[in-house]
């Protein structure tokens, strides 16, 4: 398997389709010259430092609305059991499927233990162009990535 090209600021956003927790197919292109797009890369549903991390967003919500964006967060966990964290923590936002982890491997989200792969937390904001404006690893705060998109 060929590594992805790494990502860096300021070239344009890998897209993808991917199914939401409903099944609905999402695409980066849909919001293209539309919103802003942040993606939020997760390791897992129910965990505690991404329940943290997306209960801070739910929490922060009307700054994402007033600065024109779409939130879309993104692991490789089933559509039932993003049902379930969705439902628990009222998420305003679509969880997305990545079960073959290629659109974490395009953003450069993944990792390896012990051969097993999986996404490591990883923030990426959009602007309307499709270029990429922010891309951080871990838990950033919400405002210093609502920044880079002004």
């Amino acid at each position: 398997m060929t590594p992805a090209k790494k990502i860096s600021l300021n070239d344009p956003a890998p897209n993808f389709t991917l199914k939401d927790e409903k099944g609905n197919l999402i695409s980066l292109s849909d919001f293209l010259n539309k919103k802003k797009i942040i993606l939020f890369f997760y390791q897992g549903d129910m965990t505690p430092a991404c329940t943290m991390q997306l209960c801070a967003v739910r929490d922060d919500w009307n700054k994402f609305i007033n600065a024109d964006t779409t939130v879309l967060a993104i692991n490789q966990g089933n559509a039932e059991s993003h049902k379930k964290f969705k439902a628990q923590y009222n998420f305003p936002f679509p969880l997305l499927v990545d079960p073959d982890l290629k659109t974490g491997e395009s953003y450069n989200a993944l990792a390896e233990h012990n051969g097993v792969k999986f996404l490591k937390r990883l923030v990426v904001a959009i602007d309307k162009t499709g270029k990429i404006k922010y891309l951080r690893h871990g838990m950033p705060e919400n405002n210093e990535i609502l920044k880079s998109l002004k």
